[in-house]
């Protein structure tokens, strides 16, 4: 079971990032149809194929890059979904791992599901942005299910300490053990704070708002006056296609906006949040995780920044969703290990 469960989370890595890669080149609807591609199991490519795709799509020429992308980005998803049903198989009468298949077998199908709106909808913005938290939700179950599986070795049972070390521990638990619950609350309030700035990026890509503010460190002239959180959360007007976006320029800049604001937030609290493990933490293991966070928080915001700098390159653009997903199940893991060794002093 481990080893199946590594490779279905490089897979479900390699998934988010062929999305990325996806719906930053345009692809998203180089097949118009789903699941197939122009009603043909594989993008079509020999003449006769190619004439009737466009004389059933008439609108919407083939283009042969564009659909291969969006064709290979579906027969990884397929193949990550075969890997999870056989993850619920495997997982047999265990109840947790049970609960942890089934779980992640209802969101492969939801996630299926999303992945047909976005094309049956046009690339609703909504849509768009729910399919990309489904993928980083599937990988962070994924993770967790691993966690769990390990059940990684924590600091020994306090009986198995020597008479006056149990007694100088008596004295120190309750002191310890609420320096962790302090530091698990900082967590617990990291992981939302984190999913609401993955959203927004979601939000700000696929209302195609990345990089209609060019300055730093928030926007072009004089943004503030024209600031209304109304253009932030408002569902898009009705259109008959939302790729490239429907939405003027103010509105695109407020959705901006906000996601840089939000940055700010995060990147303060998780920034207090590895401090107080690094200062209340005594296990090696999760400080060591914790300077993890660290490191890639700054890697994120660095690349933050170049997509701003650089007007959003591709590469850059593609390893700024990849490392928001390891962000995020580093937030994951940090959690896992601290509940396990608040469990331990109880």
């Amino acid at each position: 079971m481990s080893k199946l469960l590594n490779l279905t989370i490089l897979l479900a890595f390699f998934v988010i990032i062929l999305g990325a890669y996806t719906r930053l080149t345009d692809a998203g609807l180089g097949c118009p149809d789903w699941p197939g591609c122009y009603g043909f199991n594989a993008v079509p490519t020999n003449a006769q194929d190619i004439a009737s795709a466009q004389l059933a799509y008439p609108n919407q020429p083939l283009q042969p890059e564009k659909a291969w992308n969006e064709m290979i980005h579906r027969y990884i998803a397929g193949l990550l979904g075969l890997l999870i049903l056989i993850i619920f198989i495997v997982s047999g009468k265990q109840r947790q791992q049970l609960r942890l298949a089934t779980a992640l077998t209802l969101l492969v199908l939801f996630q299926a599901a999303l992945g047909m709106w976005t094309v049956t909808m046009n690339l609703q913005p909504i849509i768009v942005m729910g399919h990309l938290l489904g993928g980083f939700s599937i990988l962070s179950l994924l993770v967790l299910f691993r966690l769990r599986l390990s059940r990684p070795a924590m600091p020994p049972n306090l009986l198995t300490q020597p008479l006056n070390d149990l007694r100088h521990s008596e004295r120190i638990l309750p002191i310890h053990r609420q320096r962790l619950v302090r530091v698990q609350l900082y967590c617990v309030i990291a992981l939302p704070v984190v999913i609401i700035q993955i959203a927004l990026g979601g939000w700000t890509s696929s209302n195609y708002a990345a990089i209609v503010c060019t300055e730093l460190p928030i926007c072009n002239g004089d943004w503030l006056s024209r600031f209304n959180l109304n253009d932030v959360f408002s569902l898009s007007p009705v259109a008959d296609t939302y790729q490239y976006g429907v939405r003027d320029t103010i509105a695109r800049m407020n959705i901006h906006i906000t996601h840089r604001i939000w940055a700010g937030v995060t990147i303060v609290y998780l920034l207090l949040t590895a401090y107080q493990l690094l200062k209340h933490q005594p296990e090696r293991k999760i400080r060591f995780v914790a300077i993890t966070l660290l490191v890639i928080l700054c890697l994120q915001v660095s690349l933050g920044i170049a997509n701003v700098l650089f007007l959003l390159p591709l590469g850059i653009a593609v390893a700024h969703n990849l490392v928001a997903a390891i962000l995020l199940i580093t937030l994951v893991t940090l959690l896992w290990f601290n509940q396990q060794q608040l469990q331990e002093v109880s």
